[in-house]
């Protein structure tokens, strides 16, 4: 037979079971926040740390790859291997403080496994570019400070990284190309050489000696410093026009002096031309009178003038008084 006892007994024992599961849990709670607030303190650090590693990292690739003579004449591999260094550092370190966070890279690394594809094929255009930054580094169609021609724009190579070619064009432009784009297209390196040839095209009058013609413009080549002499300036007739003989006329220059010796040489030739009289066609506007004297008929010629005098019409059969009797009847 059970006493009233019983049941304040049970139930005190109850509560203080509960009590001690809640102590357990709370225990625990706050072990486990413990933890976890050391982990994050030390994967803070390890992130720190990282940041200042890859600095330091790479500085110290820039300074003992710039002791090399092959890339400290060739800053566009020291860019991209400091470049590459800083990268690796950062990720070894994105590594680290997921595992001290408690995340299992080795199923990260499953994960993105599996979903390599999908992300290839969603990353094409950026990975295509870091291939193609890699084969421009190889395979080294221009390097920094080169004047290059990529697809139509002209300027000289600033840096080469894993996804851009970043130039600046004559108006100090920064021009950012892809580098897939750079790779798949054309590249015209106009600093390539050390010398480049300077082609200009001048027209000049049928009536015109051509050889007197041609000594003066490769003379006033030749007067210009920066030309060269070997080889030496030369003019010919390349072309016969509607209205004019045309000549081409070369010289060589350094490929440092290209577009400033271009221009002084055109300026040196058209003032040689206009000083030895010979004449260099232009576009005309010519009145041809056909009847009257007040009327007139204006054509256009280039290099030529056109004069008909009041008779030859008549003589040609074209009236212009019988014509307007004729109208009138």
């Amino acid at each position: 037979m059970s006493s009233p006892a019983d049941p304040i007994i049970t139930l005190i024992a109850t509560g203080q079971q509960a009590v001690a599961v809640d102590a357990v849990m709370l225990t625990r709670l706050t072990r486990m926040a413990g933890d976890f607030a050391v982990n994050l303190s030390i994967a803070v650090i390890i992130l720190v740390v990282t940041v200042f590693a890859a600095r330091w990292a790479s500085s110290a690739t820039r300074k003992g790859l710039g002791r090399v003579r092959g890339f400290r004449r060739d800053p566009t591999v020291l860019s991209f291997a400091v470049q590459v260094v800083r990268v690796l550092v950062f990720l070894i370190g994105f590594i680290a403080v997921l595992q001290r966070l408690g995340v299992q890279t080795t199923s990260i690394i499953a994960v993105l496994g599996a979903a390599s594809l999908a992300v290839g094929l969603a990353l094409q255009g950026t990975l295509s570019n870091v291939a193609a930054g890699v084969m421009l580094l190889i395979l080294r169609p221009y390097r920094v400070g080169d004047l290059v021609n990529i697809n139509g724009n002209i300027g000289r190579v600033q840096r080469l990284d894993l996804f851009f070619t970043q130039i600046s064009d004559a108006n100090n432009v920064k021009i950012m190309a892809p580098n897939a784009k750079v790779f798949g297209d054309m590249i015209l390196n106009l600093s390539g050489q050390k010398t480049r040839r300077i082609e200009l095209k001048i027209g000049v009058g049928y009536s015109e000696d051509l050889t007197r013609a041609r000594a003066v413009l490769t003379a006033a080549a030749a007067s210009q410093e920066a030309v060269l002499t070997d080889p030496a300036p030369w003019a010919g007739v390349t072309d016969m026009l509607d209205s004019a003989v045309q000549l081409t006329l070369t010289a060589w220059v350094r490929s440092e002096d290209y577009w400033q010796t271009r221009a002084d040489v055109f300026q040196a030739a058209k003032e040689a031309l206009d000083a030895a009289d010979i004449q260099i066609p232009f576009p005309h506007q010519v009145a041809v009178p056909y009847g009257d004297d007040d009327l007139v008929l204006p054509l256009t010629g280039e290099g030529f003038s056109v004069r008909r005098a009041q008779g030859e019409s008549r003589a040609s059969g074209f009236d212009p008084a019988r014509d307007s009797d004729q109208s009138e009847a």
